[in-house]
């Protein structure tokens, strides 16, 4: 004779749903394991799942009902009734179905200030006014819980510290906006509250007009799960790539320009390219010293606040001297300096 999965739960053959529910809650913290330290205690826990996902399911339990546990699991249904076309086997893990029935990795919160499948802890059966009063050191599957002293306040669960990571931009992306793809590999628990899984998450990142260096966004609770620990966040810092012809200062582009001895002297023309691909052409006619800069207004980077204002291009000239100068300096120099 198949098992009585109405006598395992301790309700009658017509209990309603909500009949089900209560008599699991009741019968699973009774014999979940860490709690209960008889000798048949993790196998009254095992039945007491298979009996619930039988009998919460209208599926199973109308064929349960007609054919008993042989007919559920394809021994001794009709052929053309229900039980001849269905097989049911128990997953084995009654921890899964315990944690999945309180709503999580850490079910046990529930009989601490939380609510659960929005159920108060008022409408949970125990034996007592603490389920877990008799435990001096409370885990999960192995996994030790933080207590508060005195009964009744909530599990402390601390943040894990968070994870920075660099992420490098040009400044063309920087100018224009553009949006970022992170792969990450995280830890996250599974089902059972007990084992880890590892999957990958892609994080989108949309870069602002002007954002400057150092900018930080922030993926709350991404980093890794286990049972005792909140999940860390995810901080990427923004970082300038090195370019070819810029640097950045704040929301001002510099522009070095090298001229020679005489240019220096003598005045110039220079050609200076912006980040968005124009060209400005500038003529000077001062005695360039190095280090010396002139501002072309507006053709720098937008404004992280406004976008729609920009930063100035800032020319930084540089003075090529030479290493040496021949014997004859003084006829170099009056050949290339104007005469007064």
């Amino acid at each position: 004779m198949g098992k009585d999965y109405y006598k395992i739960l301790g309700i009658t053959k017509g209990a309603s749903d909500d009949d089900i529910k209560k008599a699991y809650r009741k019968q699973a913290l009774k014999w979940h394991p860490d709690k209960n330290k008889a000798a048949n205690a993790e196998e009254k826990f095992k039945e007491v799942a298979e009996a619930y996902e039988v009998l919460s399911d209208p599926k199973k339990r109308e064929i349960y009902d007609q054919y008993g546990e042989e007919g559920l699991k394809g021994g001794g249904g009709a052929s053309d009734g229900p039980g001849g076309n269905f097989t049911y086997t128990f997953h084995g893990d009654p921890h899964a179905t315990f944690a999945t029935f309180f709503g999580g990795a850490s079910p046990f919160e529930v009989f601490f200030g939380r609510k659960v499948n929005g159920r108060d802890e008022d409408d949970m059966e125990v034996d007592g006014n603490d389920p877990f009063g008799s435990f001096t050191s409370f885990n999960i599957n192995g996994f030790p819980r933080e207590r508060h002293v005195g009964q009744g306040g909530p599990p402390r669960r601390k943040q894990d510290p968070a994870i920075h990571h660099e992420l490098r931009v040009s400044l063309e992306e920087v100018f224009h906006g553009s949006t970022k793809r992170m792969k990450i590999s995280r830890k996250r628990l599974n089902p059972d509250g007990r084992t880890l899984r590892t999957e990958d998450k892609i994080l989108t990142i949309e870069i602002k007009r002007g954002w400057k260096e150092g900018t930080k966004i922030t993926f709350p609770r991404e980093g890794d799960e286990t049972p005792n620990t909140i999940p860390a966040d995810i901080v990427f810092v923004i970082k300038d790539k090195p370019h070819g012809h810029f640097r950045r200062e704040g929301s001002d582009i510099v522009y070095p320009v090298r001229v020679s001895l005489r240019q220096s002297l003598c005045g110039c023309s220079v050609t200076v390219s912006t980040i968005d691909g124009k060209t400005c052409n500038m003529k000077i006619t001062d005695v360039i010293k190095p280090g010396m800069r002139k501002v072309i207004a507006g053709q720098g980077l937008p404004f992280p606040k406004n976008p729609e204002q920009r930063g100035d291009l800032i020319v930084e000239f540089d003075v090529n001297f030479p290493e040496s100068l021949p014997t004859n300096a003084k006829d170099v120099l009056k050949r290339h300096l104007p005469v007064s």
